[in-house]
């Protein structure tokens, strides 16, 4: 199959991966939930809109010196005063965009204030875009030859007056997910006719945007200046500077510098006096507004728990009993929560056990304790460990909660919109004192930013997670930065994944695929030769093999693909269960009541359920035990069948049995993390559909994660240092 990406992470900005991406975000890994109703998108999205909202305002009242920028010359002095200018609101100079020489970092941005609390009734429909506005644009859509089917998504893009804003700038429709450059440069000829051609003013900005959107898309947060003047170029920019020079001015982006450490090099000496200081090398770095301020928020919030003191609740004697009477690497991790604001934790799937024992030793202190996951799969699993450890505990002098009352688990994005979790306190701070973030590789800027700043003075973040599994589908990598900078303690489980599950993942993590000895048929290896025969042997493995073999059921095992498309892709393999297990004529936009689906409300959000009615009101779906309306109009975007799905789907999830299918013309899609992912998914069972002969260990041995562009390591450094 031609697989296409389970998400953006492989694509480069100005490549075909990268068109193919964005398409395949369009196409359901995206979406909102539906209007009408309260939704947990609706919140979420409400919430990180205030969240920007809010450090656009400071950032805007900020006016922060540029150190040491007196002695600069030539490009350097250029670049310099081309971010001054940026920073005030004037066009930045035309030598800016030069290959960079040594300048000076910028000073740590000022700490920003928590945001305020989102109550969940006032976020209403209302942010729907109004029929007439949708047909408006529908309107202009035609006239312009591209698909009407786009106006709902260019209307929520572009917000009021998208259908005058498409009029005179026809190249903004490339701010709908999953329109490319030549397809946006159509659709301006139709309207615009001679009046524009590839130096069009217009068509450099909005190309410029849409490759830091794709950029954002395969996880960076800003983009290298010459690797952005390159990919113009490539996109048919004649004037690559200048395209990035007026969408600065324009403010759709920013310029940044960040100061380089040579690897091994002794930190600098404090200046003198005199400014004898010598110029430091850096790096000039482009991106969206909306990432940057993040970014620097996160920052902001990770600096405030380092550099704080945790509240006291419990006497160090009482932490100190609690740890000593605690196993290994668990003891280890309650010793270091007692006596900082910001601790990290990483293991497999057994270490979870460590978090849970804090959890439970920090509720017996009298601490509003609480843990979040990425999804609900996780928040149940964790939660039922909680039960099982309250359950084995001794009951005698026990202070914390009974062993029946709800487990202090939520989702993250619950947890930041008010749906699930303590609530807010009156100053907007979560009502907590400890929070456990597990699940913290899927952590985006975005969300960390949200989550760090919404603590209360004095409380403890414990980041925990398995640094081998995909980083998060949203931009950055910020537990890898965190465990990368050291700036906080550092617990390293010592429990492994029992068994020979346990065993394969583990050897798959340090670049080793090992044969393992599987008694109980706990691993199973099915070579294939062709697509007909991989979809063929899956759809087996899961009616019958697995069922009949092993004892799991068809609807407790769980396919996983490289990609949606192709011959073998997560769209085939649906279709060919979904005629097995649920057949039907699938009336409703293809589903029919019993489907198994993955629902996407946000992009990056993959909530695994079940299709219950579809009526006019929509189609009615059960996730996690709740139900969820979500519109005709919103189906196709945001519903996909669930009996296959992407390893980015299915991370923070687990299963009793699971069937990995590896097609031949995967191979391009395979790294480590992406089999450590889909491996350990799978509770008792793994089968693995191969086809992809040494491409598999090949891919385990040598294929790591690409590399993504952040600047939280440098945002770090400063604050930290100058606390």
């Amino acid at each position: 199959m031609s697989t296409e990406p389970e998400t953006t992470e492989d694509a480069e900005p100005g490549t075909p991966g990268a068109e193919t991406a964005a398409a395949g975000a369009a196409e359901g890994e995206g979406g909102e939930a539906g209007a009408g109703q309260l939704s947990e998108a609706e919140a979420e999205l409400r919430a990180q809109q205030i969240e920007r909202e809010r450090i656009a305002q400071r950032k805007a009242e900020k006016k922060a010196p540029i150190e040491a920028g007196a002695k600069l010359s030539g490009k350097a002095a250029d670049l310099l005063a081309a971010v001054r200018a940026v920073e005030s609101g004037e066009k930045p100079a035309a030598t800016v965009f030069a290959e960079p020489e040594p300048a000076p970092r910028r000073s740590a941005p000022e700490p920003v204030r928590r945001p305020q609390p989102v109550a969940a009734e006032t976020v209403t429909a209302s942010a729907a875009p109004a029929p007439e506005a949708v047909q408006a644009v529908r309107r202009v859509l035609a006239e312009g030859g591209a698909p009407e089917a786009l106006a709902l998504q260019a209307a929520e893009a572009l917000g009021e007056g998208a259908d005058e804003l498409l009029r005179t700038d026809p190249w903004q429709l490339l701010r709908v997910a999953g329109v490319r450059p030549e397809q946006a440069d159509g659709f301006a000829r139709a309207l615009l006719g001679t009046e524009c051609g590839p130096d069009d003013e217009r068509r450099g900005r909005a190309v410029t945007v849409w490759l830091l959107d794709q950029a954002a898309l395969a996880g960076h947060t800003a983009l290298e200046m010459p690797a952005l003047l390159a990919a113009l170029a490539q996109r048919g920019v004649p004037d690559p500077d200048g395209a990035v020079q007026d969408t600065i001015a324009e403010g759709d982006a920013l310029v940044f510098q960040d100061a380089l450490e040579e690897p091994g090099a002794p930190a600098p000496a404090p200046a003198e006096e005199d400014g004898a200081d010598e110029e430091r090398p850096v790096r000039v770095l482009v991106g969206l507004e909306r990432y940057a301020l993040a970014e620097e928020s996160l920052a902001d919030g990770l600096a405030r728990l380092v550099n704080s003191v945790p509240k006291q609740d419990g006497s160090a004697e009482e932490w100190e009993r609690l740890a000593a009477a605690a196993p290994g690497s668990t003891g280890e991790l309650i010793r270091a929560v007692a006596g900082h604001g910001l601790v990290l934790h990483t293991g497999g799937e057994a270490s979870l056990a460590e978090p849970a024992a804090l959890l439970r030793a920090a509720r017996s202190l009298g601490l509003r304790a609480w843990a979040a996951t990425h999804g609900p799969i996780g928040r149940d699993r964790f939660a039922a460990l909680l039960r099982r450890s309250d359950q084995a505990a001794d009951s005698p002098g026990r202070t914390g909660e009974a062993p029946n009352a709800d487990s202090p688990v939520a989702t993250v994005s619950g947890l930041l919109t008010g749906l699930e979790g303590p609530g807010r306190a009156a100053d907007g701070a979560l009502d907590l004192d400890l929070l456990v973030v597990l699940d913290a590789p899927q952590l985006d800027v975005e969300t960390a930013a949200l989550l760090t700043e919404s603590l209360p003075d004095g409380a403890r973040l414990l980041l925990a997670g398995d640094p081998a599994v995909l980083w998060s589908v949203g931009p950055g990598r910020v537990f890898a930065d965190l465990l990368a900078a050291r700036i906080c303690p550092q617990v390293a489980s010592r429990l492994p994944d029992p068994g020979p599950l346990g065993e394969l993942v583990s050897g798959v993590g340090v670049g080793e695929l090992n044969q393992v000895e599987a008694p109980g048929k706990e691993l199973v290896i099915v070579p294939v030769r062709d697509a007909g025969e991989a979809v063929h042997r899956t759809v087996q493995l899961v009616v019958d093999s697995v069922p009949r073999a092993i004892g799991v059921p068809a609807e407790e095992t769980q396919v996983i693909t490289p990609g949606h498309g192709g011959a073998v892709g997560t769209r085939a393999l649906n279709a060919a269960l979904k005629e097995r297990l649920n057949p039907g004529p699938g009336r409703f936009g293809g589903f029919d009541p019993g489907d198994r689906i993955v629902h996407s409300p946000v992009p990056g959000r993959a909530l695994p359920g079940r299709v219950v009615k579809a009526d006019a009101e929509g189609l009615h779906l059960s996730c996690a035990g709740e139900t969820v309306v979500v519109p005709k109009e919103r189906v196709e975007h945001s519903v996909r069948h669930g009996w296959a799905m992407t390893a980015h789907q299915a991370v923070g999830s687990r299963w009793p049995a699971v069937v990995v299918v590896l097609p031949g013309d995967a191979a391009q899609a395979l790294s480590r993390p992406w089999v450590y992912t889909a491996f350990g998914r799978a509770d008792r069972h793994l089968s693995v559909v191969h086809g992809v002969e040494q491409a598999l260990p090949r891919a385990v041995a040598e294929v790591p994660a690409k590399p993504r562009t952040t600047r939280l390591p440098v945002l770090l450094a400063p604050q930290l240092a100058g606390e």
